[in-house]
Order: structure tokens, then C-alpha cells, then sequence
């Protein structure tokens, strides 16, 4: 089995996902795929949902918080800029409490409330998980490459969906009984019929891109999650872990990419320093293991590169070792 191969034996799968722990090469490869993808006339976004994001340093370009970026013909690449969308919800909730209640200044201690809610922990992921959605949703891509967070917080964002989805299901009911009691009361007094419920039914299109975006996450037919590892001791353990953690919210897993593998022609070269033929050593123990855990789920060995993936250059270098020199002709 290898990458290339899975790709052309599932079309279907057009959201592509790269997780494992921070520093492993994430970006790197969602940026080599989608370079690899857009080469093969498919129309590509590649977005980091990690605050903490490296895009634009890979593609030498200033992406953050711009939108969609064209890189190159088919490729885009995106960088979310969570604080930007906090902003603009502060101001949207401002503005309907200009409207509700006809003032033309934010009374202070309403000002210090959006501040505050603004301030939440988890609003940072909340705010990030949002404009996921309103890219999945969008649907103007042939193929979507997460560039996702490191493991612990891949988790928490993954868990996103199922937390929204829960909560939007109370509130819509809540709502759905309390707009059949206002409609009662309405006919009793014979007054006007109500006019259409605004909150219901933004409430309701709220659970549809929440459900639109979950469902995509887990869907095996649809979606392709690769781990990235490399063969060290600590990182197989959590690798191991994680891999559980995810099964956990049926998350389809596609296969293993090992990074960063020392090459033998260079630690058994006469001129090797000791230090790396001990690396090259102890690399081959792991990946010997690696292979026994995981067999045909393993689907490329990448060798560790002598500067930084950055720029088109080094990145179809990155995807030719990843995919086969004749998948980028």
C-alpha cells in the first residue's frame, strides 16, 4: 500500500486530515498533498486550524487570517485567525442589541459582559471550530487538507461537534415548546399570529452546519485521518494512545506516515559521527516496532530532509518522496 495508491482507490475521500504530536510535520505533509493534489487538476484547500499556525511560513507567504489564498493554480491554503472572528462576533451581538433596544451606545456594563463571554477559554477553539464549519460548508473545493492541532487539542476540537450538537438540540427544543405556547396564547386572545421565529430558526441553522461539519469528521467513505509519527519510544506511545482516543469518536483512520527517517547511506557513510550512526541505530528498532504494530497501515517512510520544507521547491521534493516521483507527472 502507499499514499498515492489510497488516493486514487478512494476519490470519495476529499477531507483530509494530518494529526499527531506538535513539531512531527503535520503541516509539511498537508502542504505536500495538497501541492501533490492540485497537480492532478483537483481544486485544493489546505487550512490550519492550530492558533499557533505555520502555513505561511511554509508557502513563504502571508496568509494569516486573509481568507483563502491562492499559492499556486488549483492550491489554496487559509490560516484561521480566531481572534478577528471574536471580534466580529462581539460587534454582530452589539449591533442586535442596538437594534432590540434602540441605543446608539453599548451601556457599559453590557460592554463588559461581551468582554468577558469574549474572554472564555474555550472561546478561542469555539471561534476556530465555527469558521470550520463555514468552510466545510461553503463546499467550493474538490478537496479540504486539515492541518490540525496537536494531539490533545485534536481531540478537544474533535469533541466539538458532538458538545455543540447536545446543546443546540436543548435549546432548539426548549424553543420549539416555548414558540407552541406563544402560538396557544396568541390564538386564545385571537391576536395576530405570531411572526416567523427568528431565533428558531437561526437556531436551527446553526445545528445544520454543526451536523453538516460533524458528520463529515467521522464519515469513513467521505474522510481520510493519517497520523504523522517518527520513530522514537515516547512518540509511539502516545501515537498508540491517541490512535485509541480516536477510535473512540469514530474517527476513520487511514494509515501512518513516519517522518523524519535517517537515511542508511548517510549514518553508515565512514565519515558518520558516532552521534548519528547511534540515531540511525536506534531508529531502526523503532521502526522494526512500528512496522509490527501497524504492518500494511504504514504508508511511507519519509527521510529526514537537510534544511526546512519551505517554499514550492522543497515542498514537491517533500511530495515526490511521499507520493512517487511519477504521481507529480
Amino acid at each position: 500500500m502507499s499514499l498515492a495508491k489510497v488516493f486514487r482507490e478512494h476519490p470519495e475521500r476529499r477531507y483530509i486530515m494530518f494529526g499527531g504530536k506538535g513539531g512531527l510535520g503535520k503541516t509539511t505533509f498537508s502542504a505536500a498533498t495538497g501541492y501533490w493534489l492540485a497537480k492532478q487538476g483537483k481544486r485544493v484547500l489546505v487550512f490550519s486550524v492550530d492558533p499557533q499556525a505555520s502555513l505561511s511560513d511554509i508557502f513563504q507567504r502571508d496568509i494569516f487570517g486573509k481568507g483563502a489564498v491562492e499559492i499556486m493554480p488549483n492550491l489554496y491554503a487559509q490560516e484561521i485567525d480566531a481572534d478577528q472572528h471574536i471580534r466580529e462576533y462581539q460587534e454582530e451581538i452589539r449591533q442586535k442589541i442596538r437594534d432590540m433596544y434602540g441605543f446608539e451606545e453599548i451601556p457599559d456594563e453590557i460592554e463588559s459582559y461581551i468582554q468577558a463571554a469574549s474572554a472564555e477559554p474555550a472561546m478561542e477553539e469555539s471561534a476556530i471550530f465555527d469558521q470550520v464549519v463555514d468552510i466545510v460548508v461553503a463546499g467550493e473545493f474538490d478537496y479540504y487538507i486539515y492541518d490540525l492541532v496537536p494531539l490533545g487539542h485534536a481531540l478537544y476540537y474533535l469533541s466539538m461537534a458532538s458538545v455543540y450538537d447536545q446543546w443546540i438540540s436543548k435549546i432548539t427544543k426548549l424553543r420549539e415548546e416555548m414558540r407552541e405556547y406563544e402560538q396557544m396564547a396568541a390564538r386564545v386572545s385571537r391576536k395576530k399570529e405570531l411572526q416567523e421565529d427568528k431565533i428558531l430558526e437561526e437556531l436551527q441553522d446553526i445545528r445544520y452546519r454543526i451536523s453538516t461539519s460533524s458528520s463529515i469528521l467521522t464519515d469513513r467513505e467521505k474522510t481520510a485521518f493519517f497520523f504523522v509519527l517518527v520513530p522514537e519510544e515516547m512518540v509511539l506511545i502516545d501515537t498508540q494512545k491517541a490512535a485509541k482516543l480516536f477510535a473512540k469518536y469514530d474517527v476513520p483512520l487511514s494509515g501512518y506516515i513516519v517522518n523524519r527517517v535517517i537515511p542508511p547511506e548517510v549514518a553508515l557513510s565512514e565519515h558518520a559521527p558516532a552521534y548519528l550512526r547511534n540515531r540511525y541505530e536506534m531508529q531502526q528498532k523503532y521502526l522494526q516496532e512500528i512496522d509490527n504494530l501497524f504492518g500494511d497501515e504504514v504508508l511511507a517512510r519519509v527521510q529526514e530532509m537537510e534544511r526546512d520544507i519551505t517554499g514550492l521547491e522543497m515542498i514537491e521534493r517533500m511530495a515526490q518522496i511521499m507520493f512517487g516521483e511519477e504521481a507529480l507527472e
